[in-house]
């Protein structure tokens, strides 16, 4: 691994520049519109950082590609990042998400994997260096009776995990349960038949996760958003890849008084999710989710929330807006969100809502064996949009997709309007001119309400301008005329129905940017209610 000297950057995370005056909890902002930007951004404030670096992602993969040029001086991936910042006597402590072994065997494996990167890693860093390494399973479980209603699912994870196992050479299957410890006691081999025999009656199920992604840089510098680090999230701008390679998603880098609150979250929410201690008060600036085991679950699937400060500030703003809203979020199925959206709609003539959502879930668009789980939040956010469309009518209410300008034609999710999808990731909201958040967590009731959030709320008029500038200004042509005019609260409501429904209409060589109509017909074949279900749980 070759070595560079290299000393703190003067393109490092910092805002379109400007400070804040006292009082402010963020004094400077940077948006990262896609991996593009985001990670070489990520990779300049590790090699920034002087002391300690503390991070939790649900998804961290050492073998992951660097980007940047600074990064690239000292290897090819994070993992020869990881050591020469170790090298350098930088404290880093990594938390990455661990899984439910039988709901999610493939994400537990990655995580196992991550592991033995992290064993690599300090093996090769200088003796005495400081990594410290967790990998959490939320501690809320699903209670036992429950868990009989859930057996014909846990049934048939468990014959997935069985035919998985029986397709491996011999040799390689002592290895597949290897990476998957959590099986331990569910699943053994039987020598005498040749077989995997799993034991659901010995099977937990942990309905939570945490779902953050998150660095804190010597207590001065704060990334948070929806990127996790692995080189499937890794896209451009330009989105010019195959559909189920595009990934958009937008990270914030900040400084200021919101960076004290992030790292008290950071030092706290293993002990709150385990039901340890409370949450601790923090600048409000700085949000989350999070929730904990129930003392008496017997009958309970969900954990019990102890702080829902992002969906308590999403309701608080949108009863306050008046102007234009501004939803961009992987999923939209928290009904009771969508009935404030609703409600203040009726209460509100003059409010209009731009929604921009992905053509489809990422497991529909791209799996064609994609279970209950993903009908059933079809259903949910058609039965949200139902509600929006309802009360803020085809004139005041958008609805929209991005897709690639090119042409192909697919009888699944993955094209629309006979374009491949972008798939959309990013987790944006945008109150008037007033304050926007920007966080890990979608617009469902599993990111509001049951798994580990985290995310800024953004008030200062500079900086919200910011945010919106380059995360509507993305969708957009770059070669625009009136260009300000569509990213104006009061005037880009009509420029952009008129662009979006031109696009709709025209082939996708000749569209304007990456915006058509968003297709519910399609979700609505897919859409499977499932009464008694917790909406929460997708």
């Amino acid at each position: 691994m070759a070595q560079a000297d290299i000393s703190r950057h003067d393109d490092a995370p910092r805002a379109e520049e400007g400070h804040a005056g006292t009082g402010h909890a963020i004094d400077t902002l940077k948006v990262c519109i896609t991996a593009e930007e985001a990670y070489p951004a990520l990779e300049r404030a590790f090699l920034d950082a002087r002391d300690t670096v503390t991070c939790s992602f649900r998804i961290f993969d050492l073998r992951t590609k660097l980007h940047s040029p600074e990064a690239r001086k000292i290897g090819e991936s994070w993992f020869d990042l990881f050591v020469y910042c170790l090298d350098r006597g930088v404290r880093i402590r990594l938390i990455i998400t661990d899984f439910d072994p039988v709901a999610a065997p493939d994400l537990h494996r990655k995580t196992c994997r991550t592991r033995r990167q992290v064993c690599a890693v300090r093996e090769l860093a200088q003796p005495g260096c400081d990594l410290t390494f967790t990998a959490s399973l939320h501690d809320a479980k699903v209670g036992p009776l429950p868990c009989l209603f859930f057996r014909p699912l846990i049934n048939r994870k468990l014959r997935e995990i069985r035919d998985s196992w029986a397709k491996l050479p011999s040799d390689s299957r002592a290895p597949f349960l290897a990476e998957m410890p959590r099986l331990a006691g569910i699943a053994e081999p039987c020598a005498e038949t040749d077989t995997l025999k799993t034991y659901p009656s010995r099977v937990t199920l942990f309905p939570a996760t945490h779902h953050q992604k998150m660095a804190v840089f010597d207590d001065r510098l704060l990334s948070v958003g929806g990127l996790d680090v692995n080189d499937r999230r890794y896209d451009t701008k330009r989105h010019d890849r195959p559909a189920a390679r595009t990934w958009h998603d937008v990270q914030v880098f900040c400084t200021g008084p919101v960076v004290a609150a992030a790292r008290a979250h950071l030092d706290s929410f293993l002990d709150v999710t385990a039901g340890r201690s409370a949450p601790p008060k923090i600048n409000p600036a700085f949000l989350r989710t999070l929730s904990r085991p129930r003392s008496r679950n017997f009958a309970r699937v969900s954990p019990m929330n102890v702080c829902d400060e992002l969906r308590q500030t999403h309701l608080s703003e949108i009863d306050r807006s008046e102007r234009l809203i501004y939803l961009e979020t992987q999923f939209l199925r928290h009904v009771p969100l969508a009935r404030a959206l609703a409600r203040r709609a009726r209460d509100c003539p003059g409010l209009k809502l731009i929604l921009i959502l992905p053509a489809a879930p990422e497991d529909v668009a791209f799996d064609p064996h994609y279970g209950l789980d993903a009908r059933y939040g079809e259903h949910l956010q058609l039965r949200c949009l139902t509600m929006i469309t309802r009360a803020f009518g085809p004139d005041r209410l958008i609805v929209s997709s991005p897709v690639q300008p090119r042409r192909r034609e697919s009888d699944g999710r993955d094209t629309l309007h006979d374009a491949p999808l972008i798939y959309v990731h990013s987790k944006v909201s945008i109150f008037d001119d007033r304050a926007a958040v920007l966080s890990s967590a979608n617009l469902n009731g599993r990111s509001l309400c049951w798994d580990t959030e985290a995310g800024v709320h953004i008030t200062r008029p500079d900086q919200i301008d910011q945010l919106r500038r380059r995360c509507m200004g993305h969708w957009l042509p770059d070669a625009l005329e009136g260009r300000k005019s569509y990213l104006a609260p009061d005037t880009a409501f009509d420029l952009w129905q008129r662009l979006i429904n031109d696009n709709s209409t025209l082939p996708p060589h000749a569209r304007s940017g990456f915006l058509v109509r968003y297709d519910s017909d399609a979700a609505r074949e897919a859409a499977q209610p499932l009464p008694g279900f917790s909406e929460e749980i997708v």
